[in-house]
């Protein structure tokens, strides 16, 4: 099956896809009600530096990753454009609410060979939330802003500078990005 992105840009030389066929309604709805009773933890850190600020995390087992739909569709997509085979290394799921802080950062040196997958998870979503993932250049310039549309993904060198905002004081449902980090098999 081949996928299309709705976006693609690049920033710094490394790619940016938005998809939104990768992910169905229903998957993302079902992964949300999961996600209501799920045991987040608050270790997760951006950077070194920015340790004292934990934001919540749950992570995900290999066997847990391998099961979802959506991982294989991504892994479609991305060997579709690279002509390259990837495999998570590490799969999570992010916990937002207003209030909460969250930091640039990038997911892998420069010189890797890495994607990272965001599926934005949830049943619907209000442009006036917020939330959206800021993506930024070398200059600190944001250059792109992907709304966390429910069912969309985001597929990204994880080189490239980025952050996840929480979602504004009117939002009252948790912002929840799936996150794959991709290595070259």
């Amino acid at each position: 099956m081949t996928f299309t992105p709705t976006h693609h840009i690049t920033i710094e030389n490394k790619p940016l896809w938005i998809f939104d066929d990768l992910c169905t309604q229903a998957e993302a709805e079902s992964l949300f009600k999961g996600l209501q009773v799920s045991a987040f933890k608050r270790d997760e850190i951006a950077r070194p530096d920015t340790q004292e600020y934990r934001h919540w995390a749950v992570n995900l087992t290999s066997e847990q990753i391998r099961t979802l739909p959506v991982y294989h569709r991504a892994i479609e997509a991305i060997r579709g454009i690279t002509k390259q085979d990837f495999s998570a290394y590490r799969g999570y799921v992010n916990h937002a609410s207003y209030g909460d802080m969250l930091f640039t950062h990038t997911d892998c040196a420069p010189d890797a060979n890495e994607f990272t997958v965001l599926v934005y998870i949830a049943s619907e979503w209000d442009i006036e939330w917020g939330g959206e993932t800021l993506f930024y250049d070398n200059n600190d310039d944001c250059l792109f802003a992907c709304t966390p549309k429910p069912a969309r993904v985001a597929i990204f060198h994880g080189a490239i500078k980025h952050v996840g905002r929480p979602p504004n004081r009117i939002c009252y449902t948790p912002r929840y990005t799936l996150a794959f980090k991709l290595e070259k098999v």
